[in-house]
């Protein structure tokens, strides 16, 4: 393992030994509706709303039943909340039907789920299955390409790609969830943090504005 890896694992390990999963769920099929539901909304937003979406409907079955309206009413104060609530309960009559209420546990059939891209279904393997994978959203995808693991024109497959070649398979999980912390707590998207951070020096973005 060469050193500029090794220091960024243990620059990770040392500041976020114990990332986690922040969204709230009781069992897979609840992870999978917040995980669709946090497109483009952070995981606290997700949280108020799922507190109530639950207590009202948790199974695929009651999502199924639902309309689109009443699925709507409860998740409006999301960003895109009438396609996920298309999305969600289209799911839920594929999920009754093809898989007997159970979430699959591959790839190739989690993105053939409605409102299931290849990052939620990552999110699904590794935290629900305990399966080796390593989810792209906006925070891994920022600390990717400043770190230079990634190209800045690098698409989400493609960081996702270069991601699991960088880094040892055993740490993708954990790693995956490092770099979210690292880039929703420290390496923000405007005004990192760059003048307490032990990555700087590899850092394309702090390289580039001299901060």
């Amino acid at each position: 393992m060469d050193e500029i890896k090794r220091r960024i694992i243990n620059v990770f390990d040392k500041m976020f030994p114990k990332a986690f999963c922040e969204l709230n769920y009781r069992n897979h099929f609840e992870l999978l509706v917040a995980v669709i539901l946090s497109a483009q909304t952070t995981d606290k937003a997700v949280n108020k709303v799922t507190k109530n979406l639950f207590q009202k409907f948790s199974t695929p079955e009651e999502f199924a039943c639902a309309s689109v309206e009443a699925i709507e009413n409860e998740i409006k104060h999301l960003g895109l909340y009438k396609n996920k609530a298309k999305n969600i309960k289209k799911m839920s009559q594929m999920l009754i039907k093809q898989y007997y209420s159970k979430i699959p546990d591959t790839m190739d059939l989690l993105i053939k789920l409605p409102g299931v891209g290849r990052k939620t279904a990552n999110v699904m393997l590794s935290e629900a299955f305990s399966k080796s994978a390593f989810a792209v959203d906006t925070h891994v995808e920022r600390v990717s390409k400043r770190l230079q693991i990634a190209e800045e024109t690098d698409s989400l497959i493609i960081v996702e790609r270069k991601l699991n070649a960088y880094f040892p398979e055993e740490l993708w999980s954990k790693l995956h969830h490092q770099m979210i912390f690292f880039g929703r707590y420290h390496c923000l998207a405007r005004n990192p943090k760059c003048n307490i951070c032990d990555l700087k020096n590899v850092c394309k973005y702090y390289i580039e504005n001299k901060i």
